[in-house]
């Protein structure tokens, strides 16, 4: 009888000396649920490896992805703050993290080399579409930082056809990523709220909000916004953040991130475990179990 892969989801993790190893930099890596999300496929396609959580000092990073890549590890994921590190740190590209300017997926090659993926974009964008998200084809986002992420979502929300503006409480940081993608509109931090009439989509792609983050009570007011307006966040722990608490309460259409993490997660287990998981909904009920 072949095995689905529902009938090995139940099964204990195999972990041999030959398993196929990956991780999750980040520095805090707690909040991350990539190594719930990694292992459980794992079991449910019955392969020999194991994901990692690997909390990593941004004056370490290089060291860190130089010893993982020595050990024999297939590639692993880069959350904050080393997106951007891990886009330098790259021997190779693919075209929308040259185009984003950052990196969330690195894969180590036979021959040495380190390549370099931006999948924050594309998983967000396949979150929008699972979730029966429709936006103007001519539509205006805003999007809440200039990191890493915001690079990615960017990019991917331009080739929608959407018009993107940005804002970060470093404008420095924000005046960058315009550099990086021509057409970006940069908004002073300290006036976007009073703003968000002109907006189809809200996006925040900062830390701002989440559990153990900087700020876990980030909650903007949403009072001049449009009834149409989308309110999204990446952030996933909590999976209720406070500004999605906050658009709730106006009655606005909300999108939280879970969806992301596990649409951009794809990719990259193809590349390091050779298997093209499913998202479904098992796969997010077991996710959404470790939350």
């Amino acid at each position: 009888m072949t095995k689905t892969p529902d009938s090995v989801s139940s099964k204990p993790q195999i972990i041999t000396g030959k398993a196929r190893l990956a991780g999750v930099l980040g520095w805090p890596v707690s909040h991350s649920r990539s190594p719930a999300l990694h292992n459980y496929w794992l079991r449910r396609y019955g392969i020999d490896g194991a994901y990692v959580p690997l909390p990593v000092k941004p004056e370490q990073f290089e060291a860190a992805v130089r010893g993982l890549q020595a050990a024999g590890f297939r590639g692993a994921n880069v959350t904050i703050p080393h997106k951007e590190a891990a886009c330098a740190l790259a021997d190779e590209l693919d075209p929308s993290a040259q185009r984003a300017g950052a990196v969330n997926t690195l894969v180590f090659e036979e021959d040495g080399r380190i390549r370099g993926l931006s999948t924050d974009g594309e998983g967000f964008v396949a979150s929008m579409d699972a979730s029966g998200i429709s936006l103007p084809a001519s539509g205006r986002a805003l999007l809440l930082g200039a990191g890493g992420a915001a690079r990615s979502v960017a990019a991917a929300l331009q080739d929608r056809g959407l018009h993107i503006a940005v804002t970060n409480r470093t404008q420095a940081r924000a005046d960058s990523l315009a550099a990086v993608l021509p057409g970006l509109e940069v908004v002073p931090w300290e006036t976007w709220e009073a703003g968000l009439g002109g907006y189809d989509l809200l996006v925040n792609t900062t830390s701002l909000g989440m559990e153990g983050g900087p700020d876990p009570m980030f909650r903007p007011s949403l009072k001049a916004a449009s009834h149409k307006l989308v309110v999204a966040d990446i952030v996933y722990v909590p999976r209720l953040t406070p500004l999605l608490a906050e658009a709730e309460q106006h009655g606005l259409k909300t999108l939280g991130g879970l969806g992301m993490l596990l649409h951009q997660a794809r990719l990259g287990f193809r590349e390091w475990f050779g298997q093209d998981p499913v998202v479904d909904a098992k796969t997010e009920a077991t996710v959404t179990a470790s939350l």
